[in-house]
């Protein structure tokens, strides 16, 4: 069977993870609950695209006098941040990437493209792109929970021309709901 066909626990869909370093965390939910998967920044022995008012550049990890391995973002940047690990979602799934609301809080990191898409059919290592919307660097550490995947069904459907009528009172776009 394909990872696209297989069954899970319970009965659930598979993806196939390989992780591209021994040392790299499988994606988990924090709790049973949990919706999204935390994944991890894997910053060890390789660059991290960073963006700014200067271009786009690589910067290497730095050490910190802990011994901690960190990239630093700074005011304004906005940085690739890869996992170190590639993955294949099930036929008809994509993952939704997205900020864990404790990284946006303490740091001021922001996903410009969020939630950002992943596609079954994505054979790259997986990364994570941050901006930091603060005014001060934020570093961010090797194996650090920086961003969520939420896997999601979707729908392929087809697009055809035709006529759309005015269905309802909600005309106008942003605030078509009223305001409050």
């Amino acid at each position: 069977m394909s990872a696209g066909t297989s069954a899970g626990v319970n009965g659930g869909a598979v993806v196939v993870f390989e992780p591209l370093y021994d040392d790299v965390v499988a994606p988990v939910r924090a709790t049973e609950e949990s919706a999204g998967y935390d994944l991890r920044a894997y910053l060890a022995g390789r660059p991290t695209r960073v963006a700014g008012s200067a271009g786009v550049s690589e910067r290497a990890a730095s050490r910190g006098s802990d011994g901690t391995l960190y990239v630093e973002i700074g005011a304004g940047e906005r940085a690739i941040v890869p996992l170190g690990f590639r993955a294949r979602l099930p036929a008809g799934h994509e993952a939704q990437l997205r900020m864990r609301s404790s990284v946006a809080f303490r740091k001021g990191l922001t996903m410009p493209n969020a939630p950002g898409t992943i596609d079954a059919d994505y054979p790259d290592e997986w990364l994570v792109m941050l901006r930091n919307d603060g005014d001060a660097p934020v570093r961010i550490e090797h194996g650090e929970r920086i961003a969520q995947a939420v896997i999601a069904r979707y729908a392929a459907v087809t697009w055809t021309p035709g006529t759309v009528g005015v269905s309802t009172s909600r005309a106008g776009g942003v605030g078509s709901t009223g305001h409050r």
